[in-house]
This record gives C-alpha cells, structure tokens and sequence, in this order.
C-alpha cells in the first residue's frame, strides 16, 4: 500500500489481508501477512536510508559499493568480486562504477596481477563522502530506530535462514558467517 507522507491508514491493511485470508479459508494467511510485512519494511526503511544519503547525492546500490569498497582491502575489488559482494548482475556494478567514478568516487585501475581484469578503487574523495555516508546512515540505526540491537540481530537471523533454505548463502542454516572475509581470494 502506497501512502502519502502523514497519510495514516485507518486500519492495517495487512492484518486485514490476513484476516481476510482466514476468512476466506486460504492457507498461509500468517505466512502471507509476513510476506507483505517484510516488503512493506523494506520501502519504509529504503525511504528512511534515502532520505540519509540524499544530502551526499548518494543513491542505496551506490552507497553499498561505496561501503563494500572501503571495507576491502586496499579499497579495490576486481569488478566481477564488486558484483558477487553486492549480488547483482555485473552489467549492474558497471553501471554503478560509470557513476560514482564520474564524480570522481572511484575510479578503475589495473589489477596488479591479473592485466585482463580491473580494479574499482576508491577515491580519497570517495572515502570522504562514505564515511559521511555512514554516519548519516548510523544515525537513522539503518532506517530501524524502534529497533533495538537484540530485534535488529533477531530480523538478520530470520531472514538469514529463508535465504540459506532458498539457496541465497552458501553453508548450512546453523552455519557462521564465512571467515575470512568473502573478497580474499584464496
């Protein structure tokens, strides 16, 4: 459901698709009812990290290459690792590239080992901007204020377990995090 800013809804339009699943005898209706929480959570803290990286002329995917960049060794990635690290398509992490080295963010350079492939590394400018970035961003406690930190490790262990069950991490539902970080080759 798309509102207005300070257009509240009357009642929760999700609790009542899911009353009205149970009515209707439709299987699921919890199952359903968090499917929709879980998107419409998802526009609401998207808005909130929008309205954080709007004052550095920042969009969310150029942010998170921005932040991946910085926390790699170096601050560069091979592209097609900049792509795996931020899961989308590589025609994708090059059209964030494109961007973010026009404004002089990043920039592309050889690999010091490996001529066909190319690095993105950040700029002074661009360690600047992120880290401003990231405050901004840690200010709104990632778009979840209401959150406490217990709730916010609760969500991630969730949504961790429908994405290892759905093939979206490597590893077992009960498994860590990978360590050493995903970018070290090796």
């Amino acid at each position: 459901m798309t509102t207005t800013k300070g257009s509240i809804p009357t009642l929760d339009p999700i609790e009542e698709i899911r009353r009205q699943w149970g009515d209707a005898g439709l299987e699921a209706r919890d199952a359903i009812a968090a499917a929709i929480s879980v998107v419409r959570a998802q526009q609401l803290i998207q808005e909130r990290i929008d309205a954080a990286l709007a004052p550095h002329n920042l969009t969310m995917p150029r942010f998170e290459a921005l932040m991946v960049l910085m926390l790699a060794p170096g601050g560069s990635l091979p592209l097609g690792k900049l792509s795996e690290m931020l899961m989308v398509h590589p025609a994708t992490v090059t059209n964030t590239v494109d961007r973010l080295e026009t404004r002089g963010l990043v920039r592309r350079v050889g690999h010091p080992a490996d001529r066909r492939t190319k690095l993105a590394q950040l700029t002074e400018t661009g360690r600047r901007v992120t880290q401003q970035a990231i405050r901004a961003v840690a200010q709104t406690n990632a778009g979840m204020a209401e959150l406490s930190q217990i709730e916010c490790i609760q969500i991630a262990r969730l949504i961790r377990r429908l994405r290892l069950t759905a093939g979206d991490l490597p590893g077992r539902e009960d498994s860590t995090p990978p360590s050493p970080p995903l970018w070290h080759s090796g």
